[in-house]
C-alpha cells in the first residue's frame, strides 16, 4: 500500500544522534502514513545494530560502502513507495507534527515542487540553514571582496543569507537544504533526483536550481519546525569546508557557461585567498583544525583540489 510520505535518512556514524531523530519521527506522527528508510553509508560505529534493535519498523538499506549523500538519498528513494519524499538529516528532531504539517501544506499549495521548514538550534533559537538564496554571480562578487563577511545577514551585501528573515513566514526561496526537504515523488522523478556527481554539499542547491529552471518555486512552510544540530554528524571542519567549496565549484561548472563560469570560479578562489591572507595578517593560529584560519588557509593552499568540482565518480 502506498504511504503518504517516505522519509529518507542517510546515516554515517550517526549512532549518537539517530535515535532521537527516529524517536521524534514516530512520536510526532499524527495521521500521515510514513515509510521510514535509513540508508547507512557503511558506518563504523554501532548505528546499524542500534537501529535494528530499537526501530524494527525502519527499512534499512545497506549498500556496503560510503556512497555520499546524493547517491545515498537516491538509493533510498528507489526503495520508497509514497506520494511524497522527505529528506531528513539524522541530527534532527521533529517538533509539533512537522511531517504532517508540511505534507498538508504541500497538498494545499501544489506546484512549488520543493518544500522546506523552519529549523531551530537545540536551545530553541533560529538555525537559518533550512534555506538560502540562490547563488548568483553578484553574490559571489560580494564574497570575493569580503563583503559577505563584513556584513553577514545583510540582505544587500549577503543576499544568499536571506537577510534577517526569521523563516517565520511563508516565502519562496532559492534553495531548500537537504536536512528537511519535501518533494512530491512525481516531481522528484521529473527532476531526476539528486545529481550523484556531488558526494556531499551542493546537491540540494543543484536540485533547487533545476527545479527553478523547470518552473517550480521552492517554498518554506514556517509551521513545520524541527531541531537541527548542524554539523553533529559531520567530519572535521577543514574537511567539511573542502567538500562544501568543491560543491560550490561544481554548481558554477554545472549551471554557468563561458565568462560567467570563469568569473564564478575566479570569485570563489579570490574570496578564499582574501580570507586566508587576512587570517595570516591577523596572526590567527592555523594549527587548530577547528579554527577559521585553518579552514581558509587550507582552502587557499589546496584550491586545486576543490576548484575542479566533483568528477563523474566523486570521492571524499
Amino acid at each position: 500500500m502506498k504511504a503518504d510520505v517516505a522519509i529518507v535518512i542517510v546515516s554515517y556514524n550517526s549512532r549518537d544522534h539517530i535515535g532521537a531523530c527516529l524517536e521524534s519521527v514516530f512520536a510526532q506522527r499524527k495521521s500521515v502514513t510514513q515509510q521510514v528508510i535509513v540508508v547507512d553509508n557503511d558506518s563504523r560505529d554501532d548505528t546499524v545494530n542500534f537501529i535494528r534493535e530499537n526501530f524494527p519498523e525502519v527499512e534499512l538499506v545497506l549498500p556496503g560502502a560510503n556512497l555520499g549523500f546524493a547517491k545515498g538519498v537516491n538509493l533510498g528513494v528507489k526503495h520508497s513507495n509514497a506520494e511524497y519524499v522527505l529528506l531528513l538529516n539524522p541530527d534532527t528532531e521533529i517538533l509539533d507534527h512537522a511531517v504532517d504539517v508540511i505534507v498538508d501544506f504541500a497538498r494545499k499549495n501544489p506546484n512549488h515542487g520543493l518544500y522546506g521548514g523552519r529549523t531551530l538550534r537545540p536551545d530553541g533559537s533560529l538555525e537559518p540553514s533550512s534555506c538560502w538564496g540562490r547563488p548568483t554571480l553578484w553574490s559571489m562578487t560580494l564574497f570575493a571582496f569580503g563583503l559577505t563577511t563584513i556584513a553577514p545577514k545583510n540582505r544587500f551585501l549577503d543576499p544568499e543569507s536571506l537577510g534577517s528573515w526569521q523563516r517565520d513566514t511563508v516565502r519562496e526561496v532559492g534553495v531548500i537544504t537537504g536536512c528537511f526537504l519535501l518533494s512530491p515523488t512525481e516531481v522528484w522523478n521529473q527532476l531526476g533526483g539528486l545529481d550523484e556527481r556531488y558526494f556531499m554539499y551542493g546537491e540540494d542547491a543543484d536540485l533547487a536550481m533545476r527545479a527553478h529552471a523547470a518552473g517550480y518555486r521552492p517554498v518554506i512552510c514556517p509551521d513545520a519546525t524541527l531541531i537541527h544540530e548542524v554539523g553533529a554528524c559531520s567530519d572535521t571542519p577543514v574537511h567539511k569546508t573542502m567538500l562544501l567549496y568543491r560543491g560550490k565549484a561544481s554548481l558554477v561548472r554545472t549551471h554557468w557557461t563561458g565568462l560567467a563560469q570563469w568569473l564564478g570560479l575566479f570569485f570563489l578562489a579570490t574570496g578564499t585567498g582574501l580570507r586566508a591572507a587576512i587570517s595570516k595578517v591577523k596572526g590567527s593560529n592555523p594549527d587548530s583544525s577547528n579554527s577559521a584560519a585553518a579552514r581558509w588557509q587550507t582552502l587557499w593552499s589546496e584550491r586545486n583540489k576543490w576548484i575542479c568540482g566533483y568528477s563523474s565518480s566523486p570521492t571524499a
